[in-house]
C-alpha cells in the first residue's frame, strides 16, 4: 500500500485544478481592475479603511474573476479555434465545464457578499458589471463590433465601484471616473482587436469597429482618443466635483493625453500591426499613471 504516493499524487492534482481556476480569472489582467477600484476609493475616502480597502480589492477581484470564467465557459468552443486562447484552461481539458462553473459560481457570490458588506450601492454595481459582461456582451461578441460599445459599460464601473464603496454616494465625480474609463477602452480595445484581427476572425469575431483594419476603424480610434483628453483634464477646469488638479498636473496630464493622440494618429497613417501594438502598450501606461496623479494630486 502506497498511501503517501497517492497523497501526493492528489496534491498534485489539486495543485493543478487551484492555477487552473486562477489563469480562469485573468490574474494579471484582474490587477489592473483591482488597482483602478483602489483608485477610485482613494479619492473618495475621507478617512482611509483597510478593512473596506481589503473588502473592494478581494471583493473585485472574485467578481472579476468569476465574469473572466464565465465568458470562458460561454466562448469554450470558440477559445480552441484561435491561437490566443487555445491554451485556457477549458479548450485544454485542465478543467471540465462542471469545475469551472461551479468555481466562478462560488467567486461570484463571495464577491458579491464582501461587496454588500461595504454597502448595498457598492453590490449594486458589482453585480451590474458581472450581469452585462457575462449575459449581454460576451454572447453579443459573436454578432459583430456593437459589444465592444456594450462591454465598456462593465468594464469602466472599477474606479465607480470603488468612489462608491468609500462614500456610499453616487454623483459627478464617479460619474466622471466612469466616462474615463469608459472612453480609454474603445483605443485600448481596438487596438488589441487590430493586432489579433486575423485569429479572432478565426472564430467569426469582428471587433474592430469597420469589421477590418482600415481607415474607417483607425479613425473611429482616433476620436474616441480624443474624446478622452477633455473629458480627463475636466477636473482642472472646476467640472470634476471634489476631484480637482491644478494647472501644472492638467499640463502633464494634456502631454499624457497629446502622446495617446500620436499613437492613434500613427496607427491612422500607417495601419500597422507594429503601430496597434505600440498603442496598446501606451494604453496600458495611460490609465494607471492617469488614476496615480489624481490620487497623488489629491493627498499632497
Amino acid at each position: 500500500m502506497n498511501t503517501g504516493g497517492e497523497v501526493n499524487i492528489q496534491s498534485i492534482a489539486l495543485q493543478q485544478k487551484a492555477k487552473a481556476v486562477l489563469e480562469l480569472t485573468k490574474a494579471r489582467l484582474n490587477m489592473s481592475v483591482v488597482y483602478s477600484a483602489l483608485a477610485g476609493y482613494l479619492l473618495g475616502a475621507t478617512e482611509i479603511s483597510w478593512y473596506i480597502i481589503s473588502l473592494v480589492c478581494l471583493g473585485g477581484y472574485l467578481v472579476v474573476g468569476a465574469a473572466n470564467g464565465f465568458n470562458q465557459v460561454i466562448e469554450r468552443e470558440r477559445d480552441t479555434l484561435m491561437d490566443r486562447t487555445k491554451n485556457r484552461p477549458l479548450p485544454t481539458g485542465r478543467l471540465s465545464v462542471f469545475e469551472a462553473m461551479f468555481a466562478c459560481t462560488i467567486m461570484a457570490l463571495t464577491g458579491l457578499w464582501l461587496l454588500f458588506l461595504i454597502n448595498p450601492l457598492t453590490l449594486g454595481f458589482g453585480a451590474f458589471a458581472l450581469f452585462v459582461y457575462v449575459l449581454v456582451y460576451t454572447p453579443l461578441k459573436a454578432y459583430g463590433p456593437m459589444a465592444v460599445f456594450v462591454g465598456a459599460f462593465p468594464g469602466a464601473i472599477p474606479a465607480l465601484l470603488g468612489w462608491v464603496a468609500a462614500t456610499n454616494d453616487f454623483d459627478i465625480e464617479p460619474g466622471l471616473l466612469f466616462a474615463i474609463q469608459f472612453l480609454w477602452q474603445f483605443s485600448h480595445f481596438w487596438a488589441i482587436a487590430w493586432i489579433a484581427d486575423d485569429d479572432y476572425k478565426k472564430a467569426d469575431y469582428v471587433l474592430l469597429p469597420s469589421g477590418n483594419r482600415d481607415q474607417k476603424s483607425a479613425i473611429q480610434i482616433v476620436l474616441y482618443t480624443s474624446f478622452l483628453i477633455p473629458v480627463s483634464l475636466l477636473p482642472a477646469f472646476g467640472m470634476g466635483g471634489t476631484l480637482f488638479f491644478t494647472w501644472p498636473w492638467a499640463f502633464v496630464i494634456g502631454i499624457m493625453g497629446f502622446v495617446f493622440l500620436f499613437f492613434a494618429f500613427k496607427l491612422y497613417r500607417s495601419h500597422a500591426i507594429a503601430d496597434a501594438r505600440k498603442l496598446m502598450i501606451y494604453s496600458i501606461i495611460y490609465l494607471p499613471v492617469l488614476q496615480l496623479l489624481y490620487v497623488v494630486e489629491k493627498f499632497i
